[in-house]
């Protein structure tokens, strides 16, 4: 994401232990030397740029960032941009963020591949105990989880509390329902919960991150103002009540009085107050990771970030008293509340960063993480808490574990007293499932290996069911233009096998439009989901877009032009349903809103409305065409995608995709694999950089997007030109 939010790594957790979203996953096998790919024809005219003798320019590989982000993505900047100025009808401004979205479909710079779950699990957990938000990191909060002892919740359990969750959702009472149920079934609880984890916490401090490994555990050391309960409803945390101005430029909140800061054993360091949300967000402003999220919408930020302002006084945070808490926006922003549940609205302790060597003031801050003195944020033990739960061990690629805070303000009022995760590599695809069955951990999905296992012993028949699909999407991502052929961090590893001229072909294929999406419709998704999860269910997971198609609907009727026609989208028309409209008005043949699925509601999941060969091949054509080459079997396009191959799932996912592609263009496309071997090789392939010219790869699918707030624009917004979080792992900036 952005350099601008969290960004969520490929889901192998999903599929160790149900609930917890951790590190990144892929693929494998060593690419192959192949012949000269590069053939002109004299047949065949480009149609680049004309010479004022009529001659046509032969396309070459741009190599400035601006020039190639504009060629890929201007039409949806340009409708993300009418977006961003459209505050006061929502529900034009999401029509206009539709179009942006389709535009973005369309350039196949992203392609969609899952969300999370949508696979086979079995779990101790009940259904909708954990926080329940699309957005944000709430749903990574685990202290009103109702988990069971012994042997799993069974599925006719499972979908009667599913069922009642429905009925009871935005009660405040289904909590309550919940443990009275299980325990009238013969359930025991209890009040701990262990699941597993495949990525450690790179830094402690929340606002200076924003990756998903970090933020996930970090969200339960500390609480927000509010927090969204495990029944999607927004509820007052560390703020007891809060009111908007008439114009709505003004949010005062009440801060709750008696929460406490502890350190990391316990002990009292000070009262929670007003001014520990004004040091939070300055902080964040100073780190600049998750400071997208504020930029704009918080008078003054985009000037403090720009170093126009250097008085934090001017920006529009406030504490007017140590309990009054005073947001003044640049311009009315609807979702302003839902953008609380995510890391810039975080509290820090100010007494206590400063002692840890932290400062405020970007140049201050920056100078302070070259000091030596500077502690914060390095380990569990050099932050402040006020959150439900204390980090009392975290060993490396071993365990985290995270003990009830005695002094939290709300301790009476949490389920489980102990979290413990337990490190999982993955290299061994059963390990969860039998430490599953051996209650060593609470629960998991069921990925191939696992559920032959379990449907030999008897539990798949027993206890399995589907878990839901949330509004993460991960996806391949297509690299615009190519500079790094070995790891950033360590040259001597994952090095390329692509010959000078394969490079640049590559290079020049993956900016033309019609080449990447000829690589979009040819790779069978649900193929390669099935590497994973198994046959019976790789379509489930399966996205279409990258925000889900039924994220928002409109409340009012809105007509627009489309393509130079009228089009009017009525009321309760999903955000889904007018992307399609635009791709449609656009002739390009791809689905992403399917409206007769759920039960005619409608849906951009649960299929691959991508693949076609047929469509590939004729993507394929127009490429070669306009960039005056001749693309086929003998005289294919090398790309390479990375994968690591000590995670078997990843390397058979890695496989498909090569197979799918390759059959798909008749071998006009080689998808050479290039193995990591490790995770951690495979994260610093493309996760863990910073910047485009450090990506090494064509393609890459080891990360994703969750999103932040309540409106389209979190999803978006990360493709923005040179600050978008996603941005980079194009290739660019």
């Amino acid at each position: 994401m952005k350099r601008v939010k969290k960004t969520v790594a490929v889901a192998l957790a999903t599929l160790m232990s149900v609930s917890l979203l951790a590190g990144c996953g892929k693929k494998t096998v060593t690419p192959t030397p192949t012949p000269d790919a590069v053939v002109p024809t004299s047949d065949v005219q480009p149609t680049g740029d004309v010479t004022p003798s009529g001659t046509p320019v032969k396309p070459t590989v741009l190599t400035d960032d601006d020039a190639i982000y504009d060629a890929a993505l201007s039409e949806y900047e340009q409708y993300l941009e009418k977006a961003h100025g459209e505050v006061k009808n929502i529900s034009l401004r999401y029509t206009l963020e539709a179009i942006a979205e389709a535009k973005l479909m369309e350039s196949a710079v992203y392609i969609p591949g899952s969300s999370n779950g949508g696979a086979y699990a079995i779990s101790r957990v009940a259904p909708y105990t954990v926080g329940y938000c699309l957005w944000g990191n709430d749903s990574y909060r685990f202290h009103q989880a109702v988990v069971v002892k012994g042997n799993p919740i069974k599925p006719a359990d499972r979908n009667a509390l599913r069922a009642k969750w429905n009925e009871l959702k935005g009660t405040g009472t289904y909590e309550a329902y919940v443990k009275q149920y299980l325990t009238e079934k013969g359930y025991s609880l209890k009040d701990s919960y262990t699941l597993t984890y495949s990525t450690d916490p790179a830094t402690w401090d929340i606002s200076n991150t924003y990756l998903a490994a970090d933020s996930e555990a970090i969200v339960n050391t500390f609480d927000n103002l509010i927090e969204y309960d495990n029944e999607g409803t927004m509820r007052p945390a560390l703020a007891e009540s809060w009111t908007v101005s008439d114009d709505g430029l003004t949010y005062t909140l009440k801060i709750r009085q008696g929460a406490k800061w502890v350190d990391s054993q316990g002990r009292a360091l000070g009262e929670v107050t007003a001014d520990d949300f004004v040091a939070g967000m300055q902080h964040c402003l100073d780190c600049d990771m998750t400071s997208y999220l504020v930029e704009g919408v918080i008078k003054g930020a985009a000037e403090y970030l720009a170093g126009d302002i250097t008085d934090f006084a001017q920006v529009g945070v406030k504490a007017e008293d140590d309990y009054t808490l005073v947001y003044t926006l640049e311009q009315t922003t609807p979702y302003f509340m839902t953008m609380m549940a995510y890391n810039p609205f975080a509290p820090v302790f100010r007494k206590y960063f400063l002692s840890q060597g932290g400062a405020f003031g970007k140049d201050a801050w920056a100078e302070a993480c070259e000091s030596d003195n500077m502690k914060y944020g390095i380990d569990k033990d050099h932050i402040a808490y006020c959150g439900p739960y204390l980090v009392t061990n975290a060993t490396k690629a071993s365990k985290l574990v995270f003990s009830a805070n005695p002094n939290y303000w709300n301790k009476d009022n949490i389920n489980i007293k102990t979290i413990t995760w337990l490190y999982n590599d993955g290299k061994d695809a059963t390990k969860a499932y039998n430490d599953m069955k051996a209650e060593v951990i609470d629960g998991c999905g069921l990925n191939t290996e696992a559920l032959e296992l379990a449907k030999n012993d008897g539990w798949f028949d027993e206890y399995h069911y589907t878990s839901g699909t949330d509004a993460t999407s991960f996806g391949s991502f297509l690299n615009l233009y190519r500079q790094a052929y070995a790891l950033a961090n360590d040259p001597t590893q994952v090095i390329s096998g692509l010959t000078d001229e394969q490079k640049d072909l590559a290079n020049l294929c993956m900016q033309n439009v019609h080449f990447r999406r000829a690589f979009a419709f040819a790779y069978d998704r649900i193929a390669y989901n099935a590497q994973v999860v198994g046959d019976e269910v790789a379509a489930l997971s399966v996205i279409n877009s990258y925000t889900p198609g039924n994220f928002v609907q409109l409340t009012e009727d809105v007509t627009i032009e489309m393509n130079g026609t009228s089009k009017t989208f009525k009321a309760g028309t999903y955000y889904g349903a007018i992307m399609q409209a635009q791709i449609d008005a656009d002739g390009v043949p791809m689905k992403v809103w399917d409206p007769t699925l759920e039960e005619g509601a409608g849906s951009s999941a649960g299929y691959d409305g991508w693949y076609n060969p047929a469509n590939a091949v004729a993507e394929l054509k127009k490429a070669a065409e306009e960039l005056g080459i001749t693309i086929d079997k003998d005289h294919p396009v090398h790309i390479e995608l990375s994968y690591p191959s000590e995670v078997n799932a990843y390397a058979n996912r890695a496989n498909a995709l090569k197979k799918s592609v390759e059959a798909s263009t008749n071998g006009a496309i080689i998808v050479d694999l290039l193995d990591c071997v490790s995770l951690t090789n495979w994260y610093y392939d493309g996760y863990y950089t910073t910047a485009g010219s450090e990506c090494n790869y064509n393609v890459y699918d080891c990360s994703g997007w969750g999103p932040d707030y309540g409106d389209p624009q979190t999803y978006l917004n990360s493709f923005q030109r040179e600050i978008g979080d996603m941005i980079h792992v194009l290739g660019i900036y």
